[in-house]
């Protein structure tokens, strides 16, 4: 292949009624049942974040967080796919799975493993974890166990700190049983009034502004150890401050998990911003989904719980104390570095760094590096403050930047990112912010910044009804000379630069014009109509992009007939699509080799003889989220690449608004290939998909010793090249 930015991929004129013909040639036949159900292999995904937490070779904070990641996975799980599941089997809108298990059935399924999981999930916390940290010092311990001076000092603490702000709230025939907030700690409290030995219910809902874990003063100032107690085992030691005069009966921990699922209808609504606060109003009281309970919550408490929230037994989770391990990213805070990973600290890409004759201005030229050629950035171990918000604060202020145009999925009111767009609009340009405010669990905070950049002079668009607008593109338009020339930045994540510190992405640096007309043609069609056109260089849904990748696809299968190399090499965070996946699997039936790298859900089976003999699956977990998308096909020995924001699922090619643009410079295709290759390497740790849809975690060899880190591996190959780069420089 050529080392050029100009290349027409040839999809963007393909006929549909052509590929329909082309993919349905001697289509072979599919056994019926060759996908494995969506629902079940997100919760296996979520085994995998608790089989890091269970690894004694994981630093042990680490776990710790792993633990913490888990049940707030499964919390969101929860909130939006069994709440989503089972809005539509009351409604009667439910319809058998993706492989044909009844709505009802599949619920069933749901319950059963996820009450193995959270099982599972709090014995690692009580019977590894917890002691594990009691041995290096950090421990959680009983009131009971404390001396008499540290409870004095916890005590003082919660009169001064927690009492003020608890609310007990009764239940009787003047108090209506209260409003149970959905993910709330909350303690159930039976009590039994002194004079006329009446009982009664009340409830006590645990602060979440103030820290679950409470630090124990320590009378040792010399002394590394650290010791909590759980904010609820306070309350409730000190339960009698808050009912004087009552006896207390039973008090138990709970916890409710409510439908926090959105529906927006677009079509009928008028004003989409009012529509989505209404809606935001309407999800805190969202039904009932899961009810969390301590183990020991005696009968009546629990009766009492499940007549008043009306839920039924089986969406009830008993389990041993403390409830809502999410408290443990706490632990992240303390100052043990030893029990941590070794710090990765993201470098600035070789071509965004400052020249001789940029070090009078102390920041590079972006601008300048990208006429150079095409720049790929990988992070987090590329930095996205150098890179991606560097871009955009060099455009703000530049004089010769006309226009701005970006799209916003997720990020921060305080961003640098915002920033840079409110400082480019009170600088005279013109700034185009396409916002997505159906972003989910992030509609509030969208909708307030976005407000924010509309005030500070930004054009603002809510992108298309009926669709989500996810691609991630920030376009800059330059006046240089006689001629006008698009710098563009196009993503595989968030314009965020919190989570690029944790969340695995790259991001394309290009001046090419092609891509600067897609790319423009692209914002106008989004700030104004539906778009029906087709491009050169990117691939676009939801009207194109699943049939291009399935023709370039089935193209491999061309190349494999006539004895050239046909590889697939696609990595995504979910594998669902069913069109896909069958286009995979004629793939691999035609002698394709086909590697699949997917982090979460996937849909693929590998147990099929005779057609997914070529198949591959791996799934790479650790200390940063991999959350990229690439797909490479071999092209008979030119390999061609893309990069961009989809994954392989109905709602990503159907409904939302997603990008993938080619890579072409020779570099960029190898590093990427290279990166790939690394994952679905034998000597790679990672897991692998099994028969019946196991998946089995390969971390060591057979003498027991660790195999390689995939993103250890890559900072340290992204470190080496810089290095190599700078002595050929």
């Amino acid at each position: 292949m050529t080392d050029t930015s100009i290349v027409d991929t040839g999809l963007g004129d393909a006929e549909d009624d052509d590929f329909d013909e082309l993919i349905e040639a001697d289509e072979p036949d599919l056994p019926e049942h060759r996908y494995m159900d969506r629902e079940l292999s997100w919760l296996a995904f979520n085994q995998r974040v608790l089989e890091l937490a269970e690894d004694p070779k994981v630093p042990l904070l680490e776990r710790t967080n792993f633990l913490a990641i888990f049940a707030s996975n499964l919390d969101e799980f929860f909130m939006v796919r069994v709440a989503g599941l089972k809005r539509r089997i009351v409604t009667g809108l439910a319809v058998p799975s993706n492989i044909g298990t009844a709505p009802q059935r599949v619920l069933d399924g749901i319950s059963r493993d996820a009450h193995d999981l959270q099982e599972r999930h709090a014995r690692v916390w009580n019977e590894q974890v917890r002691p594990a940290l009691a041995e290096e010092n950090i421990e959680f311990s009983e009131l009971d166990d404390l001396s008499d001076d540290e409870r004095a000092g916890l005590y003082e603490y919660f009169q001064q700190h927690m009492f003020p702000v608890l609310m007990p709230l009764a239940v009787d025939p003047a108090h209506p049983f209260p409003y149970i907030s959905g993910l709330s700690l909350n303690l159930a409290v039976r009590i039994r009034h002194s004079r006329t030995g009446r009982e009664e219910f009340a409830r006590i809902k645990v602060p979440p502004m103030l820290p679950r874990a409470v630090r124990v003063p320590n009378a040792d100032p010399d002394s590394n150890r650290v010791r909590f107690v759980h904010l609820e085992s306070l309350i409730a030691e000190h339960l009698g401050d808050l009912f004087p005069g009552m006896e207390i009966l039973e008090h138990h921990a709970f916890r409710l998990t409510r439908n926090e699922d959105m529906v927006i209808e677009e079509d009928e609504s008028e004003n989409l911003i009012q529509a989505l606060e209404d809606e935001l109003l309407r999800r805190r009281f969202g039904p009932p989904i899961r009810l969390e309970v301590t183990e020991d919550m005696d009968d009546v408490t629990l009766g009492l719980l499940l007549d008043e929230l009306d839920i039924s037994k089986q969406e009830v989770y008993r389990l041993p104390a403390p409830l809502d391990l999410r408290a443990l990213y706490q632990l992240s805070k303390i100052d043990r570095p030893d029990l941590k990973y070794t710090t990765h600290v993201p470098i600035t890409p070789l071509a965004f760094r400052p020249t001789e004759s940029d070090s009078k201005h102390s920041r590079a030229d972006v601008f300048g590096a990208i006429r150079q050629g095409d720049v790929l950035v990988h992070h987090p171990y590329e930095s996205f403050a150098t890179s991606v918000q560097a871009f955009l604060e060099q455009a703000a202020r530049d004089p010769q930047v006309l226009a701005i145009k970006q799209t916003l999925y997720r990020t921060s009111g305080d961003s640098p990112i915002v920033k840079a767009l409110i400082d480019a609009a009170e600088n005279g340009k013109q700034v185009l912010a396409l916002v997505e405010v159906k972003a989910r669990f992030d509609e509030a905070n969208n909708i307030e910044w976005a407000r924010i950049l509309e005030k500070s002079g930004v054009h603002v668009v809510y992108g298309l009804v009926g669709l989500k607008t996810h691609c991630k593109i920030a376009s800059v338009i330059r006046e240089e000379g006689d001629q006008l020339r698009h710098y563009t930045h196009l993503g595989t994540g968030n314009y965020n630069p919190k989570t690029s510190r944790i969340y695995e992405d790259f991001g394309l640096f290009t001046c090419d014009p092609i891509v600067g007309r897609d790319v423009t043609r692209l914002f106008n069609e989004l700030s104004g109509y539906a778009i029906e056109k087709k491009f050169k260089r990117l691939l676009t849904a939801p009207l194109h992009l699943r049939k291009g990748l399935m023709k370039l696809i089935d193209r491999e299968s061309s190349f494999a007939a006539a004895g050239k190399p046909a590889h697939v090499r696609i990595k995504v965070n979910s594998m669902v699509d069913e069109e896909i996946i069958d286009a995979l699997y004629r793939a691999s039936i035609a002698g394709v080799k086909v590697d699949v790298w997917v982090r979460g859900i996937c849909s693929m089976r590998v147990d099929l003889p005779g057609v997914s003999d070529n198949i591959r699956v791996r799934s790479v977990l650790g200390r940063y989220l991999e959350h990229s998308r690439i797909f490479t096909f071999e092209n008979g020995g030119s390999p061609e690449v893309y990069i961009g924001s989809a994954d392989m699922m109905h709602r990503n090619l159907d409904r939302r608004i997603e990008a993938l643009v080619q890579v072409t410079r020779d570099q960029h295709i190898r590093e990427l290939t290279g990166y790939f290759d690394l994952a679905m390497d034998d000597g790679s740790s990672a897991w692998q998909l099994g028969e019946n849809g196991a998946w089995t975690r390969h971390h060591v060899d057979a003498d027991g010793k660790p195999l390689i880190d995939v993103q250890d591996k890559t900072m340290s190959l992204i470190h080496r090249r810089r290095q190599s780069r700078q002595k050929r420089r």
